[in-house]
């Protein structure tokens, strides 16, 4: 099995790291319950895109 030849740097480690961040929850105004919900997903209430999509 292959050894490394050299040890790999502080620098190096957090420089190929930097790209694996979390990103934020896409998060829209609903006015309809009046406070912020995930995008692309059905509301509490049982709307999507204005729509009544569940009976709750």
């Amino acid at each position: 099995m292959a050894v490394p030849a050299r040890r790999t740097s502080k620098t190096k480690k957090n420089k190929r790291r930097a790209h694996q961040k979390l990103s934020a929850p896409a998060i829209h105004w609903d006015p309809k319950q009046g406070e912020y919900t995930l995008s692309h997903h059905v509301s509490p209430t049982g709307f999507y895109n204005g729509k009544k999509v569940l009976d709750r």
